[in-house]
């Protein structure tokens, strides 16, 4: 019998997982499910290669984890063995809590709880499965375990999730300016009083890492036509979700919404953050939705009698993505309040209806944050110094800047 299971990354190559806790977590159907979850949502809609899903990513985090501890081990620091299991367990089960195009559920048809919040009742759900065995994955996950490092290799301004997502992304959109050298910056850290610093040789590295950051949030994760498309999508759960409330579970079949039994449950409850912590039956439900679900949702409804509702799926489905200008500044109501009117009436809707038809929305990513961990970097004599300080590129002034666009995002009347 082999003493691991091999899969074949189109990114990192062969990724080895030894059998035990390991291997039973990738084959558990809650993490298996992120398969069915792409990794970037709807940014196929600008890069048709962006196909890739949360478990592929997940599964890459994992490999980069085992590397990162097998490079610390070797510069002589001690790692337990069942410590290096359960930062590796902890890094699978980061994401497990994401739902349907990532962050859509979170501002929809959930509110008040966060995919962390759910990654975290999820492991100490696997938790009683395993008979315990994750008990130390959880510790570290919550930082709640001694050896704090352990925590920043999951999460922290340089920690594996980054590294994994980043030069996974780069590669399926094709933005080559973005491939980051994951494995130099590996073999460039170290610890010092039990925290992550990286040698001074790698810090063209770093300085590249957070230039390639940069880079794929304005031109990928918050491009303004990915960002567009996401708000059809989240308008039209929200209408779906209005309709539903107005034709609740005990009305005629007839009139309520095509959805699957997990999708009708959230649309047909109102779901905060203390009735998700305290009914289970919105994790078990949670944990069947998939993007499969408001896909099918969406393309039964393009056909919905509500013009709204249908309006909305046809633009998702087929790709008429709402127009977008992009401000440096919020629209103003009165220009929000004309383009309502203007798309009431071109539609025949409701002023209120109209409401459906744009977004103002604000966007923004920085560089690098000052309020959290920062990235150490060890010179030769053994001191550290903040990477702010270190680097020529990277001063604090620049750091401390807050870059900030402003996306006005409303139905198109012409094609």
């Amino acid at each position: 019998m082999q003493s691991a299971k091999i899969i074949n990354d189109p990114v990192f190559g062969f990724i080895r997982v030894p059998r035990g806790l390991l291997l039973d977590i990738v084959h558990h159907p809650a993490f298996y499910r992120l398969s069915r979850i792409k990794q970037l949502g709807g940014a196929n809609i600008v890069y048709p290669g962006a196909q890739h899903t949360r478990f592929q990513h997940s599964l890459g985090a994992f490999h980069l984890m085992g590397k990162a501890i097998q490079s610390l081990q070797l510069k002589g620091h001690f790692i337990f063995d069942s410590e290096a299991e359960a930062v590796q367990a902890a890094i699978l089960l980061h994401d497990i809590g994401h739902g349907p195009f990532s962050h859509v559920l979170e501002h929809t048809l959930i509110k008040g709880v966060s995919h962390e919040d759910i990654s975290l009742m999820v492991m100490e759900q696997m938790n009683e499965e395993f008979r315990g065995q994750l008990g130390l994955a959880i510790k570290i996950f919550k930082d709640e375990y001694p050896k704090r490092f352990l925590h920043q290799l999951i999460s922290s301004q340089l920690d594996m999730d980054r590294l994994d997502y980043l030069k996974r992304d780069a590669f399926f959109t094709g933005v080559n300016e973005a491939n980051i050298g994951s494995s130099r910056i590996i073999d460039m850290l170290d610890m010092v009083d039990d925290q992550l610093v990286v040698d001074k040789k790698g810090i063209y590295s770093i300085e590249n890492y957070l230039v390639s950051r940069r880079l794929m949030y304005w031109q990928v994760y918050l491009h303004k036509t990915s960002v567009a498309a996401e708000h059809v999508m989240i308008n039209a759960l929200l209408r779906a979700k209005e309709l539903a409330h107005r034709n609740p579970p005990l009305s005629s079949l007839d009139s309520q919404l095509f959805a699957s039994p997990a999708l009708h449950f959230f649309l047909y409850n109102d779901i905060d953050r203390e009735t998700f912590l305290s009914n289970p039956d919105c994790l078990k439900h949670y944990l069947t939705l998939d993007d499969n679900d408001i896909w099918s949702a969406m393309k039964v409804w393009c056909n919905h009698p509500d013009p709204v509702l249908s309006l909305l799926s046809r633009d998702f489905i087929n790709r008429n993505i709402f127009k977008v200008e992009t401000l440096d500044e919020p629209v103003s109501k009165e220009r929000q309040q004309e383009k309502r009117q203007e798309l009431s009436q071109h539609y025949g809707i409701t002023f209120q209806e109209a409401s459906y038809l744009i977004s103002n929305i604000e966007v923004g990513k920085d560089m690098y944050s000052l309020n959290d961990d920062q990235i150490e970097i060890r010179f030769n004599d053994g001191t550290t110094h903040n990477l702010t300080e270190a680097s020529d590129m990277l001063s604090p002034t620049l750091a401390a800047k807050k870059v900030r666009k402003h996306y006005f995002c409303y139905q198109r009347t012409q094609g």
